[in-house]
């Protein structure tokens, strides 16, 4: 959420950041929301100093025993409570008009970031490895998957429907391997905190994060108002919300593995066939809460975070950074990190990582303390920055292992860092052994 007073200082900049994003000006209609509010508090701070020069004077015209002046006195003091009750029923819509205006707006993107439309605009920062040669035509992960009999879409279309996933055998197994290598790998090589979190949270959680009000119907919501997240960033990031941390607990840098949840909404026909696009799937989160002058730096360390699980597992990858009309509501800068996909001759996404400033901490109002200076008090407390990003998205990381690691059989090469976690084994055969 932005800060009106950023707005009513900087206008011009603002609405230029807004065009940026595909919007029209904003400032105008923002700045007369704020004035409303701002004068209906005046008035009923005017009306509460009057009543209470009043109030004070009851008192003194029943001592003197001027009745007439103390019926009018009286009168007033009660003339003006029914005029300051509505009047701060006014000024508590008037709040919540511009919260909403202001909730329903992007985050303003970094200077640096380059101007677009869509995914074409995006500007590529480097590209890792070399996509594997193949003497055949290799295959994409459905037909590798149900060929060997681990991967089942009828089976879940039974269950649930459409966009979703059966795993069994050696596939469930390197799916779960993947999660705990990702995790393994955070917590004791990239120093990131470990966090067990619900998938149902309130809609408080939601709003903070920013997927609210906006964005509702690309998640789901239970009967009794719980929304299943769509990602840990919901949670992981709301671990601070409504609280000032002191300075020492930051950088706070966490990561959970959990299952996700998205409606998919407005996707379809797109990538319906596999397990690239699912209504229910699962990722290993990272998130960081850090003061404002080291969250750069953060975004920074994160992509590479995200970026050595690829490295390690010897996939070929590609780093963009995302244009302003392909970033998400919530990021002033984002890297997307894409694998290579052989069956589909492309590289895809697997992960993002984004610099959200202050503009989710405002939403959470989620602050730090500056520590005291030289015996001094302690800083006034400030906002602080938040950041997240995939580490990876599970599914496509198995779908990118299956499709790299084929063979002309079918079979698939496991990865040397996921052998300790698949007992030792190096191939799962095109019958689904594992050896």
């Amino acid at each position: 959420m932005h800060d009106i007073r950023f707005i009513r200082d900087n206008p011009e900049a603002f609405d230029a950041a807004m065009a940026r994003r595909g919007l029209q000006p904003q400032s105008a209609s923002l700045l007369a929301l704020d004035e409303a509010r701002r004068e209906l508090v005046t008035r009923v701070d005017g009306l509460l100093t009057e009543r209470n020069t009043a109030s004070k004077q009851v008192g003194a015209a029943k001592a003197k025993g001027d009745d007439a002046e103390f019926e009018r006195l009286r009168a007033l003091v009660s003339d003006s409570k029914d005029k300051i009750a509505a009047l701060e029923a006014e000024a508590a819509k008037a709040d919540d008009a511009l919260r909403d205006a202001l909730m329903g707006l992007p985050n303003l993107p970094l200077d640096t970031i380059p101007d677009g439309e869509d995914e074409a605009d995006n500007a590529l920062d480097k590209t890792i490895g070399t996509p594997p040669a193949f003497d055949f035509a290799p295959k994409q992960h459905f037909d590798l998957g149900e060929a060997m009999g681990c991967m089942d879409f009828e089976a879940a279309a039974k269950l649930s429907g459409a966009r979703f996933m059966v795993l069994s055998g050696a596939l469930a197994r390197l799916h779960r391997a993947l999660a705990q290598f990702m995790l393994d790998t955070h917590v004791d090589k990239n120093g990131l905190s470990e966090v067990w979190t619900p998938v149902l949270v309130k809609d408080e959680a939601m709003l903070g994060t920013g997927q609210l009000p906006k964005f509702a119907e690309d998640s789901y919501r239970t009967t009794n108002g719980w929304w299943l997240i769509p990602t840990a960033e919901v949670t992981l990031t709301n671990l601070v919300a409504g609280h000032i941390v002191d300075e020492s607990y930051l950088p706070r840098r966490y990561t959970a593995h959990t299952q996700c949840f998205r409606s998919e909404a407005g996707s379809a026909g797109k990538d319906t066939r596999g397990m690239l696009r699912q209504h229910q799937f699962e990722k290993v989160e990272m998130v960081t809460v850090c003061k404002p002058g080291e969250s750069e730096a953060e975004l920074e360390r994160m992509r590479r975070c995200a970026e050595g699980i690829l490295e390690a597992l010897g996939l070929a990858y590609r780093t963009v950074v995302l244009c302003t009309g392909d970033m998400g509501f919530g990021a002033r800068k984002t890297y997307d990190i894409e694998v290579w996909m052989p069956g589909q001759d492309t590289y895809r996404e697997i992960s993002s990582c984004s610099m959200c400033g202050d503009f989710q901490a405002r939403r959470m109002n989620a602050r730090w303390r500056p520590a005291a200076e030289d015996g001094g008090k302690a800083g006034k407390p400030e906002f602080v920055h938040t950041l997240n990003g995939s580490g990876l998205a599970v599914g496509r990381c198995l779908i990118a292992v299956m499709e790299n690691g084929q063979r002309e059989d079918g079979s698939i090469e496991i990865p040397e860092a996921l052998r300790p976690y698949m007992g030792g084994a190096s191939v799962i055969g095109a019958d689904g052994s594992v050896s």
